[in-house]
């Protein structure tokens, strides 16, 4: 097998660095310290950077601006930005745009795609659903009335919903189809509560009573919430190995300083062991991220790619994408936890202190984990696939 990117993908994550690199995880009050919210909007200096560099239409075709690159380039991108805790709607408006360049009307491609782009319109998904435990396509209710869709339900947990100009919903039909309406954040028959994330970060509480939205804002072809959620899913994995390997990072550079005993605490054989259970992680999600970015990438190109366990159709493997995404979250949401609490350990009481970003660490770990869902959980929807797709 080749992990070798390609020289538009490593392009792409050298200038992500570029421009992450000067930006400081500590930008904002500590969340341990703020009762509410640590800041009323997203960082929009560092938004508007990301669009001078063209990162924020690297997925986008070039009729819109767009280098045409795939989830692989998406998620090196991603996995620089959580190294430093971006406050950007990165992932969020990067799925959504792509999803609406391939699944949406040409009027809508025009108006939205090569905005989004240039960083002029903000996009971001509501994803979690009622209680974020269920799937988000059914908390909310879509109905065609002539030119319009009347749009009933409540979504929670909406990430940048506050400073995002257009808010992707998936709503379900009387006949069991999903729809994505594109919603306006200010527009009739809406209403937008305050959350906040134990990032300290604005959630949104999205309310819709009988929201119209036009038809030709709304997106109902087959497959395109599916291709919307397995991206959001594969971007959020794709920041926790990158939030992951820079704990690990500032945990070895910690204990390789740190003395007990005359000595460096690194060089003891349990703090050594526990260091390397927790590469073994990354190591792990890694793996498990690209294989899932791949098949995402590959599926989208259609090109018949070959590899391991691939196909004529371009999807490349026995199992379906979700399959891969499935196991690619087991890996995420449990290493993410274990990696930021072995480097909480390893640190002692040092990793507690709120002038240190480790804790800041902790805090965007944890909301990872409770985006991407329990493990449990996943590995009961392999099993489901794996029972409909036998291996042999």
């Amino acid at each position: 097998m080749d992990f070798t990117f390609t020289e538009e993908q490593q392009a792409a994550a050298e200038a992500a660095a570029a421009v992450f690199g000067g930006v400081a995880p500590d930008g904002v009050p500590s969340p341990a310290l703020t009762a509410g919210a640590v800041a009323d909007d997203f960082d929009r200096a560092l938004w508007a950077k990301l669009a001078d560099a063209d990162l924020l239409s690297l997925l986008l075709d070039s009729a819109y601006g767009g280098a045409g690159l795939d989830a692989i380039a998406l998620c090196l991108v991603l996995r620089e930005s959580a190294k430093v805790l971006a406050r950007v709607p990165l992932l969020e408006s990067t799925a959504a745009a792509v999803t609406v360049q391939e699944y949406g009307g040409e009027e809508t491609r025009s108006e939205l795609l090569a905005r989004a782009g240039r960083g002029e319109v903000v996009l971001t998904v509501a994803a979690n659903g009622r209680t974020g435990h269920e799937p988000a396509e059914r908390a909310v209710t879509a109905r065609r009335d002539g030119d319009t869709w009347v749009l009933d339900g409540l979504q929670t947990a909406v990430a940048w919903a506050h400073g995002a100009d257009v808010v992707v919903v998936p709503a379900h039909t009387d006949d069991g189809r999903t729809v994505l309406a594109l919603v306006p954040r200010e527009h009739e028959g809406t209403v937008l509560g305050e959350q906040i994330s134990t990032t300290g970060e604005r959630l949104g509480e999205l309310r819709l009573e009988s929201a119209r939205v036009p038809a030709r804002q709304v997106v109902d072809a087959e497959g395109a919430w599916d291709r919307l959620r397995e991206l959001l899913a594969t971007g959020t994995c794709a920041l926790a190995l990158g939030l992951g390997e820079r704990v690990l990072g500032m945990t070895s550079a910690y204990t390789g300083e740190r003395e007990q005993f005359g000595f460096p605490v690194a060089t003891f054989q349990a703090v050594a062991v526990q260091a390397a259970d927790r590469y073994i992680d990354l190591r792990a999600m890694e793996a498990t991220l690209w294989q899932a970015a791949w098949r995402i990438s590959t599926r989208a190109a259609g090109s018949g790619a070959s590899g391991p366990g691939a196909d004529g159709a371009g999807t490349g493997g026995a199992l379906p994408v979700a399959g891969d995404v499935a196991v690619a979250k087991i890996w995420a949401s449990e290493g993410v936890r274990r990696v930021v609490q072995t480097a909480q350990h390893l640190h002692g009481g040092f990793g507690a202190d709120t002038d240190y970003p480790l804790h800041r660490y902790h805090a965007w770990a944890k909301h990872l984990e409770l985006s991407l869902g329990p493990a449990a959980a996943q590995e009961e929807a392999l099993g489901d696939l794996l029972a409909a797709h036998p291996l042999g």
